[in-house]
């Protein structure tokens, strides 16, 4: 059976992984990840982190799609969340980013201003 390609990201998925990854607690967390699932008070102790904080960071990386989060019961009843890599591959090239932009929503706002510059690199030159 062959393997299916995987999907190219559209540029707001690409910018949400990429901002996901621009921040050097949440690379130390999917690191941490990658060598085995874990609970998020073991998590905290294991890489130094507060667990408010450590929230907050595993928040924004399962929105990117980088982690899954699980609730589950321990034997004793307690219920413990449990985080894990999510599979994802992503080859960065200018053409990947080119296509990916062309699928970005547009934030700019509508209101009829031009998003142009209003002088050219050419006339600044004068």
């Amino acid at each position: 059976m062959a393997e299916e390609p995987v999907p190219e990201p559209t540029g707001d998925e690409l910018l949400k992984a990429l901002t996901a990854l621009g921040n050097p607690h949440r690379m130390r967390i999917v690191a941490a990840l990658t060598e085995r699932r874990n609970y998020v008070s073991a998590l905290a102790r294991e890489i130094g982190m507060g667990r408010p904080l450590l929230h907050m960071h595993l928040k924004l990386l399962e929105g990117a799609g980088l982690v899954i989060g699980s609730l589950e019961v321990s034997e004793d009843g307690r219920n413990m969340r449990y985080y894990e890599v999510a599979p994802f591959l992503y080859e960065l090239t200018p053409q990947l980013v080119h296509r990916a932009v062309l699928t970005l929503t547009d934030t700019r706002e509508k209101s009829g201003a031009s998003v142009e510059p209003t002088t050219s690199v050419k006339e600044e030159a004068k």
